[in-house]
This record gives C-alpha cells, sequence and structure tokens, in this order.
C-alpha cells in the first residue's frame, strides 16, 4: 500500500485545468513508486467570496476527469474555506512490497530516460504576465494533465533501478536526489534535453521563476557545466515541474525498450538525457 498528499495554489488561470493538472500532479507520486492507484480523496480550499459556484464547480470536475482517466473512484473528501484556492488529491496505491520502486537504486552504467518535455516553469512565469500565447498555453496544459500512468508498469520490471518525478526542485534538483541516494554521480548531455518548443522561445526571451533561482542558490554548487551555457539553459535546469516527467535510471540493455514503452503510450517528448556512474554524487552537464 503507498499513499501520497498533494495539493497547491493555481497555476493556470482554466478551473477546469487547474483541477485536473492537480490531480494528475497528486497521481505522480504513486505512480513513481510503481504503484497502481486505486482510491482518491479530494482535498480542497476556496475563497468562496471571492470564487463563484461555477468556478469551484469546474475545479472540481477537472480533479474528477483525471481521476476517470486514471481509473480510480474519487471517493469523497474536505473543503474548506480559504484565503486562496488550493486543491489536490489524497491518493491510495498499491504495488507489490519487493516490486515498489525507489529514487536510490541507480547502478554504475545505468542509462538516464525523462518521460516529458521540460519548460512548465518557465510558460507558468509567462502565465503569471499575461504574456503567454494560445500555442504556448496549449503545450503546457498538454503536458501538465498527462498521467504518468506508465510508471505502474514499472513495478514489473526488474531493470528499472530508480525512479523520481521531476517537479518542484527541477530536473538536476531531483536527479540529484538519485545520486545522492546511490551514491553516484551522473552526466547529463543538454542537447538531449527533452523541452516543450514554447519554454524555449520563452526562456530565451528572459523569462524565469523565482524556485528556478532559489533551487540553483539551494544546489547549485552540486553541479558542474562542462560547456558553457547561456542563462535561459541554466534556468531550464533547475525550471520547477508541475505535473512533470517520469525520471527512469535502468542499464543500457533495456533503455531502448523502457523508451519505446514511453512512446508507445504517447510520452512523445520522452528521451534519454544522460547515465549513471561511479563517484562521489554530483552532476556534470555537457
Amino acid at each position: 500500500l503507498v499513499y501520497t498528499v498533494d495539493f497547491f495554489p493555481p497555476v493556470v488561470d482554466d478551473p477546469f485545468s487547474y483541477g485536473a493538472i492537480a490531480a494528475a500532479n497528486s497521481f505522480s507520486d504513486v505512480y513513481a513508486m510503481g504503484g497502481k492507484p486505486i482510491l482518491a480523496l479530494a482535498i480542497a480550499g476556496f475563497p468562496m467570496d471571492k470564487m463563484s459556484a461555477d468556478q469551484v464547480q469546474k475545479t472540481l470536475a477537472g480533479g474528477t476527469h483525471a481521476c476517470v482517466e486514471a481509473g480510480v473512484p474519487l471517493a469523497g473528501g474536505h473543503t474548506i474555506d480559504a484565503q486562496e484556492p488550493i486543491y489536490g488529491l489524497a491518493v491510495v496505491g498499491l504495488v507489490h512490497p519487493k516490486q515498489i520502486k525507489r529514487n536510490d537504486g541507480a547502478i554504475d552504467g545505468d542509462i538516464l530516460i525523462l518521460g516529458k518535455g521540460l519548460g512548465i516553469g518557465i510558460l507558468g512565469a509567462a502565465i503569471n504576465k499575461d504574456e503567454l500565447d494560445p500555442n504556448g498555453y496549449r503545450e503546457m496544459i498538454d503536458s501538465a494533465v498527462k498521467l504518468n500512468s506508465i510508471g505502474a508498469e514499472f513495478a514489473g520490471i526488474p531493470g528499472v533501478h530508480a525512479v523520481t518525478d521531476v517537479t518542484g526542485f527541477g530536473l538536476v534538483g531531483h536527479l540529484l536526489e538519485i545520486c545522492k541516494g546511490s551514491n553516484l554521480f551522473a552526466t547529463l548531455n543538454w542537447d538531449k534535453l527533452p523541452i516543450l518548443p514554447a519554454a524555449i522561445d520563452y526562456a530565451q526571451r528572459g523569462y524565469s521563476t523565482g524556485a528556478g533561482a532559489r533551487n540553483w542558490d539551494n544546489f547549485g554548487n552540486e553541479v558542474t557545466i562542462t560547456n558553457e551555457l547561456e542563462g535561459w539553459q541554466k534556468n531550464l535546469l533547475t525550471d520547477p515541474q508541475t505535473s512533470g516527467g517520469l525520471l527512469v535510471s535502468c542499464p543500457s540493455d533495456r533503455a531502448d525498450n523502457i523508451l519505446s514503452l514511453f512512446h508507445e503510450q504517447n510520452y512523445e517528448y520522452a528521451a534519454v538525457i544522460g547515465g549513471m556512474v561511479e563517484g562521489v554524487p554530483h552532476i556534470y552537464v555537457t
């Protein structure tokens, strides 16, 4: 039995999309452990003097839509009056104790695969300034609402040594957790990183997040960039992701099969991005 609770303020203006993204993000922790969600409870807070009943209903409907897509009953929940909107799910899932996927089992020689494109935080920064165009908005929504349901299949794949979902600490922050838990260092190939096309454009135009900058302040000394990268490229390495992709560490002889599994399930941005190597926990970006 695995259990997770996750909720946060809106990252988009549309209440239905917000509900769907929050629910997808809540499921992700269970999927990252190889678990199959079996039950969800909603946790919500709404400023009833500022939000209409229609907005509240659409937020809840978005969460319900994600539960239906996951094949999970939404069995109730708890709602309070709050100063700002918050919504998420408490999710219960099942996985065999011997098949739980953790973020500390990577092995020297493993290949790293990332399941979704980076850049959600950059696009969110543009939303906050009312400057994200419709194409960028659609890219952001499509990525964030997509469930990481492929993770439930990893439980039955012995070659999947470590898994984590990339969220608030960005790619390098969550990869450092794998490095430290596994006592290995990681290499990342910048040119191989999957990035949402609109996020590249907005990052180059100077959009960034405060959380991304704080991530660099907190653990940037554990990342070495061996090639000269521009500021916008560095921002994407620590860009906080809402409902980001799964990061998988697996042996090289399984990498093609696992990458194909991602693509077969329409994770179009899934890509091999680097590897794990024996040595002091650190990340080298080339």
